[in-house]
């Protein structure tokens, strides 16, 4: 098996750098953040005030995750006589550049350092990949013709019914998207772009493959991602998040197959997090590598066991919503790619306009039995921008890598509308209100998301008026285990469990005496975001309950 770019028959995917590939990179794991100067009480030393209050209005509390790399042993390598590279510190190590074995020894000698991993590429492998990216080098088809506001990307838009957000004023508007992608060939110049270079929403870009400070090299195809979501061109191309603000991160190295991207792209998803980003698309995946020691078997699709994987989970326990493309490894078993099996992130599947899913979608399940994809989004077909211009600005591509900023960008303007809900809440709404919700498989996932039909499930339990009526109080909640139920005033309440598609699974008349069934029933509850009905002599109540993991 190859490693998923996600850029299925895409024409002029990479402009390959003429940059020199470094072959001596290595992965140094630290055995812990003791004596830091950093800690959990001061978190302003490390993330920005928008970060903080992302976490505030999702209950996300500040924890050792958080703490950056202590800088004494990154110090300590450097001291060795190693190139610093990237840092993480969810994975809590670094990457260096070295050409000694010498200094691999006394790195490896380090009192802190639990193991060194060597990440050297294979130069026939490179050869090998650059072949294979020049063949995908195709158009799937002619452009299609104007027909609206949304120009060539109406159906991508209004099959997701995100153009019923943006009639209500939900357009991205004040939400983050960071794209962590290959490289943006052209941004800088797409005039779909210009709106969103005018208004000052493009907040920055990052490096992690070279340093550079320019993100504007090596590939066109996070140019055509952005497009879906970014692009602001009435009657020719309109994304789904048209005035959200983005950042741009370079951590796919077209020029190479090394499980060092993994570890760049966890760096790159700490950077968004520590500036306060809402919402991270990534058309990227990985199963096999230039040396075999480091690809991904099939039990690596786990969950929680490949290190872009872990940075995921982490990445969504912050409070970031996180999307994935699942890959174009066509169907069988578990054809996706790392980390399209973390659970607590949107992993996208493509369909064509009609609905019917593109045979080469990445399907599931994932090693441990859980259905991925989880949504299917337009992913064949696709409108995006080119990233060579106006002399060719706009084509129909396809591929997962685009079904998937087409669905982050219905997202962010969900984000906007409910800037309060939880990761858990939006991603089970978003499952929700799918059109195969009540079937879901290892193909279609939950199918199709309804974006009005999300918004308005995540309008139950929205407090309504000046005086709203308050039954039962739970808490806490979000709950990650215990909870206690309070009757706030009359002698009883009749309440009632249902899930997020709208199943009843548990009615309880409850006295406030009797709450230790009540409180025992909520607390067993698989992680996920329920709605409880309850009726009293004072009123009715209609409150969301979310429970993690």
């Amino acid at each position: 098996m190859r490693k998923i770019t996600f850029l299925f028959l895409f024409m002029a995917v990479a402009v390959l750098s003429s940059a020199q590939v470094a072959t001596n990179i290595y992965w140094v794991q630290f055995t812990d953040k003791a004596n830091s100067p950093y800690s959990v009480e001061n978190p302003e030393a490390y993330l920005s005030q928008r970060a903080l209050q992302r976490r505030a209005n999702q209950g996300v509390v500040v924890d050792e995750y958080d703490i950056p790399v202590n800088p004494q042993y990154l110090q300590a390598v450097a001291g060795c006589g190693a190139q610093l590279l990237n840092p993480s510190k969810w994975l809590n190590g670094v990457s260096v550049y070295t050409d000694d074995p010498n200094v691999v020894e006394a790195i490896d000698a380090l009192e802190f350092v639990s193991a060194v991993r060597n990440c050297v590429n294979h130069p026939k492998a490179q050869e090998d990949k650059v072949r294979w990216l020049e063949n995908e080098a195709k158009v799937t088809g002619n452009p299609v013709l104007a027909r609206d506001f949304y120009g060539g990307a109406h159906n991508q838009v209004y099959q997701l019914n995100v153009n019923l957000l943006h009639d209500m004023g939900f357009d991205g508007t004040g939400v983050v998207v960071a794209v962590l992608d290959g490289g943006f060939v052209g941004t800088e110049e797409q005039s779909c772009f210009d709106n969103m270079r005018e208004e000052g929403r493009l907040l920055g870009v990052r490096d992690f493959v070279y340093g550079s400070n320019s993100v504007y090299t090596q590939s066109t195809h996070g140019t055509s991602c952005l497009s879906t979501m970014a692009a602001y061109d009435p009657n020719n191309m309109v994304g789904t998040a048209p005035k959200a603000s983005y950042y741009l991160i370079h951590t796919e190295d077209g020029d190479s197959e090394n499980i060092i991207e993994e570890y760049n792209w966890v760096s790159g998803a700490e950077y968004a997090d520590s500036l306060g980003v809402d919402v991270c698309s990534t058309s990227l995946g990985y199963i096999d590598f230039d040396m075999a020691q480091w690809s991904h078997p099939v039990e690596h699709f786990d969950g929680h066991t490949a290190p872009m994987t872990i940075g995921a989970e982490i990445a969504a326990s912050r409070g970031m919503i996180c999307l994935n493309a699942a890959g174009n490894e066509y169907g069988g078993f578990c054809t996706l790619g790392i980390p399209a099996d973390a659970e607590h992130i949107l992993t996208v599947g493509a369909v064509n306009a009609s609905g019917s899913r593109a045979d080469f979608s990445s399907v599931g399940p994932t090693y441990d039995g859980r259905i991925k994809p989880d949504v299917m989004a337009m992913g064949e077909g696709t409108y995006v921008a080119s990233g060579y211009g106006d002399w060719w600005p706009y084509y129909n591509g396809s591929g997962t890598s685009f079904a998937t900023p087409v669905l982050a960008g219905a997202v962010a303007c969900l984000r906007q509308a409910r800037p309060y809900a939880t990761v858990q809440e939006i991603c089970d709404a978003v499952r929700a209100c799918s059109n195969r919700a009540d079937n879901p498989d290892s193909y279609y996932g939950y199918g199709i998301p309804d974006f009005s039909q999300a918004l308005e499930l995540l309008s139950v339990g929205d407090t309504m008026g000046n005086n709203p009526v308050e039954v039962v109080s739970l808490f806490p909640n979000p709950s990650q285990g215990s909870v206690r139920v309070m009757l706030n005033g009359g002698a009883k309440a009749d309440l009632t469990v249902y899930d997020m598609m709208g199943r009843c699974l548990y009615t309880y008349s409850f006295n406030g005496l009797n709450h230790t069934t009540l409180e025992n029933y909520l607390n067993d509850l698989e992680a996920g975001m329920y709605v409880i009905n309850v009726n009293s002599e004072l009123g009715s109540q209609t409150l969301k309950f979310v429970k993690t993991r």
